[in-house]
């Protein structure tokens, strides 16, 4: 079969970060729209790597092991995907271990926040939303707010009280780009510029290529066509690879998002390649 007639989506969420999926959830609905491949790409969490792979085995759909990490530069944020990672680093773990803790004190003071403002959210709610051992998010409060009607939809919480500009926000962990693409790389993955258009920041590209960038995900549900092409012809100028996926949270943003970006299989095939002449070695 032609590797351009198969389709893979290498940015995908579970429960195990700010999806609404679970890991078996995920694998079932990749493989009833008949993708090939998909990247589990948790926030700073890889433990919904291990069941999405034994869900996935023997029945045609490839596990891609990956995640998502947040960085800051010049006070604006940037997502950089690590794909094809050694999950199993006990190193990895620690590192992400020590960003979730810190993302659960950041879910605190926001609730304070919150309770300041007459809105009755607790913690426990908020936890309840994902799980005991994953990544909580801002997405996780925001679903929260809604269920117990304190908003009509997610995008009015982080308008009304969770944005960047609102008035309980607070600031995460920071990573820098240089300690989060050393990270994936360490781990030998391909550290991967994710949903650029959303960033609008390209003049960063080169800086973050000196630290170690491989590749910019070109597709992504919020590129149109125009942003799509532009982001292909940048990777090419650059000589980065090329990534794409759907950025799928389950219903956690309204609806399922798998399916509705069509990465070719060809873009997995070449980041394999990159890896093995990259470290000397496959880790899929």
């Amino acid at each position: 079969m032609n590797s351009d007639r198969r389709y893979i989506d290498l940015h995908v969420h579970t429960n195990y970060s700010d999806g609404t999926f679970s890991p078996v959830e995920v694998v079932r609905y990749a493989i009833e729209i008949e993708l090939t491949a998909i990247a589990i790409t948790d926030h700073d969490c890889v433990d919904g790597i291990p069941p999405a792979m034994d869900e996935a085995k023997d029945r045609g759909l490839e596990i891609i092991p990956g995640l998502e990490l947040a960085a800051e530069i010049e006070d604006f944020e940037i997502h950089i995907i690590g794909l094809m990672i050694d999950w199993k680093d006990p190193w990895l773990k620690e590192q992400l271990r020590e960003i979730r803790n810190a993302r659960k004190e950041r879910m605190k003071k926001m609730i304070e926040k919150l309770n300041n403002l007459g809105i009755g959210i607790k913690l426990e709610q908020v936890m309840a939303l994902g799980r005991e051992e994953g990544a909580v998010g801002r997405l996780h409060l925001a679903r929260a707010l809604l269920e117990g009607g304190y908003i009509h939809s997610i995008r009015q919480a982080f308008v009304r009280f969770i944005g960047r500009n609102g008035p309980c926000y607070e600031k995460r962990m920071i990573l820098s780009p240089q300690k989060a693409i050393e990270m994936i790389k360490r781990v030998k993955g391909i550290p991967i510029f994710a949903h650029p258009g959303n960033m609008r920041h390209d003049e960063i590209i080169p800086e973050l290529m000196e630290y170690g960038l491989m590749g910019i995900e070109v597709l992504h549900i919020d590129h149109n066509s125009n942003a799509s092409n532009h982001y292909k012809q940048l990777a090419q100028n650059h000589g980065l690879l090329l990534s794409g996926g759907s950025d799928c949270h389950g219903a956690g943003k309204g609806y399922p998002l798998m399916g509705r970006v069509e990465v070719p299989y060809s873009f997995l095939e070449t980041l394999k390649e990159a890896q093995k002449k990259e470290y000397g070695v496959n880790q899929q």
